[in-house]
């Protein structure tokens, strides 16, 4: 029975040791394999290919055409020059804004455009600087020409927006003095003004502005002030210990934020949803 027990302890002490070395080798491994993977600076210069996620529909930044497949928008002339950078040609991976995150995330895509930099999303993938500064305003029914949200904070005015976005976020906090009334989507926001079932629909610029291109009669764009209320709009990249290619793209993005070029591709972007340049309030600015 002395023995018995003696090699049954033993035993358990040799499978013990065993599996913590094993425990150990494993992380060893695992930190090895962080060490030793490859970086998205690295695998753009070798594959000479950068890979973005692709939007279809969203105007300015994005615009696919059906029959030739043949992408355009504000990001993709952004992405053709970054890839320049690279000298490497473009791959557009077709994603919507929620998915690009977890096409970041899953290393499908290196790139990914107009991202608000929110903690959530911070907590699994890297932001570059902003790309724009995207203030909020609104459209108004005719003979309302607000300049503050106090002009739109009445009681007797009808303020609407999409539900969940943050066009709700900004109505409730600096309107909440007003009628305010949300719908699934954005369309039918601009319906209810049309109809003149609301005095004023809360948008962010650049979707405001491109709402007054497709329907003129709807003009023109308030930015509102007092407060100026604006989010950054950045680039997503995967969340690595190499932050060269981060280097890179914020170093790009301060060229041609200095040259005036983010501009002018913006401009060219909302052109495509026939917005003219007179259209753009002065005081935006990219």
């Amino acid at each position: 029975m002395t023995n018995d027990g003696q090699t049954s302890g033993m035993t358990r002490r040799n499978l013990a040791a065993a599996a913590g070395l094993l425990t150990i080798m494993g992380f060893i491994g695992s930190a090895r394999a962080d060490a030793t993977a490859e970086s998205t600076f690295d695998r753009v210069r070798r594959t000479k290919v950068l890979r973005i996620a692709a939007l279809p529909g969203e105007l300015p930044y994005f615009q696919k055409d059906l029959a030739t497949g043949e992408w355009s928008g504000a990001c993709i002339s952004m992405a053709a020059d970054i890839a320049k950078v690279f000298d490497a040609k473009l791959e557009y991976i077709e994603s919507t804004y929620g998915n690009s995150v977890l096409d970041l995330q899953s290393n499908k895509v290196d790139l990914a455009f107009a991202l608000n930099p929110t903690p959530a999303r911070a907590l699994s993938i890297a932001f570059t600087r902003p790309m724009i500064i995207h203030p909020f305003g609104c459209l108004a029914k005719k003979g309302l020409a607000p300049k503050t949200w106090d002009d739109l904070n009445k009681p007797e005015l009808v303020i609407v927006f999409d539900i969940g976005s943050l066009h709700e976020t900004a109505a409730r906090r600096y309107c909440p003095k007003a009628q305010l009334t949300g719908f699934k989507t954005r369309d039918e926001c601009t319906l209810a003004l049309q109809s003149g079932r609301a005095d004023a629909h809360i948008q962010a610029a650049l979707l405001g502005l491109s709402t007054v291109g497709k329907n003129p009669s709807l003009g023109p764009y308030y930015l509102l002030t007092n407060p100026t209320v604006a989010l950054p709009s950045c680039l997503g990249l995967q969340r690595e210990p190499d932050t060269r290619f981060r280097e890179v793209i914020d170093a790009w993005l301060d060229m041609n934020r200095g040259t005036g070029q983010l501009r002018e591709w913006m401009l060219e972007g909302l052109a495509k949803n026939n917005v003219t340049r007179d259209q753009v309030p002065s005081t935006l600015t990219f």
